[in-house]
């Protein structure tokens, strides 16, 4: 985390394509922790993902027997699409043009998200009003001098990726074990969050699971259960990744007065119209 006084910056860790992927790879493989009967014992599944490690579980041993076929039970989890609906959105929903121009602007579609009176500025401004005034640092005084810190955070952008988890096991039992999760877990609706680096994305599970097994072909293929569940995730992306610095989260303190020094001993300016010049003294 990074501070810089009066105003403070927090770097967030980005969302991002790949935060939403590995959020939905933990949900399965941490958070469900599906285990199973097997032949060696009560044992948890593996998971897989699929498509960028694919030369890898080629000459994966742990996940192949000696003639390379995969040890079943099996779980595989795939990203099948991605899209920016429009219609698939979050609690932010609204579009606004950022403001980059002026003292006040701020890039990486930086929003106003809290505004509260910054306690120890505005009561250094009260005590320089009141000993100016009253020549006292605490006589009660109508201060007007009020600091607010504003904090401004990204606006996240929306998307929706849908994945495919696959299970795949030898037996009936397996894959009865491996499927009654993803029907319970979520109780009578089929949403829950899948976290990851401090983000969390809403999961919609698919109420349909399709099945396929190769039981009804007699030849001599081995045995295979096979079951596909669609997942829908709910994500949110914050900056461009490795195109662009991480998003941060701003905190700045208003401006009460502008002023603009002089250097009246040089130049000798005066106030004619005060009583006392405002004790100015020449060289």
């Amino acid at each position: 985390m990074e501070f810089s006084m009066p105003n403070k910056e927090v770097t967030l860790q980005p969302s991002t394509i790949e935060t939403i992927d590995q959020a939905l790879f933990g949900l399965v493989d941490k958070d469900f922790d599906l285990h199973t009967k097997t032949n060696s014992g009560f044992k948890k599944v593996p998971v897989l993902w699929v498509f960028p490690e694919r030369s890898f579980n080629v000459k994966n041993k742990e996940i192949r027997d000696s003639v390379g076929k995969l040890k079943l039970p099996l779980i595989t989890v795939e990203r099948t699409s991605f899209e920016k609906d429009p219609t698939f959105k979050g609690g932010y929903q609204a579009n606004l043009f950022e403001n980059t121009s002026g003292p006040r602007g701020y890039r990486k579609h930086q929003r106003l998200v809290k505004k509260e009176i910054a306690q120890t500025a505005t009561r250094k401004q009260a005590s320089a009003y009141s000993n100016d005034k009253f020549k006292q640092h605490h006589y009660p005084s109508n201060n007007k001098k009020i600091v607010y810190e504003e904090t401004y955070m990204p606006i996240p952008v929306w998307v929706s990726a849908t994945y495919t988890i696959t299970l795949r096991t030898e037996y009936q039992q397996q894959m009865n074990d491996l499927m009654t999760p993803f029907a319970t877990r979520t109780g009578n609706i089929n949403s829950m969050l899948a976290k990851h680096d401090g983000h969390q994305y809403e999961v919609f599970i698919q109420p349909d699971f399709s099945q396929t097994n190769n039981l009804a072909n007699l030849g001599e293929d081995e045995r295979a259960f096979l079951t596909k569940i669609t997942v829908k995730v709910l994500g949110y992306l914050l900056g461009d990744g490795v195109n662009d610095e991480a998003p941060k989260i701003i905190t700045k303190e208003t401006i009460v007065e502008v002023k603009l020094v002089r250097e009246r001993t040089i130049v000798g300016d005066e106030k004619p119209w005060e009583s006392d010049n405002d004790n100015y003294r020449d060289f």
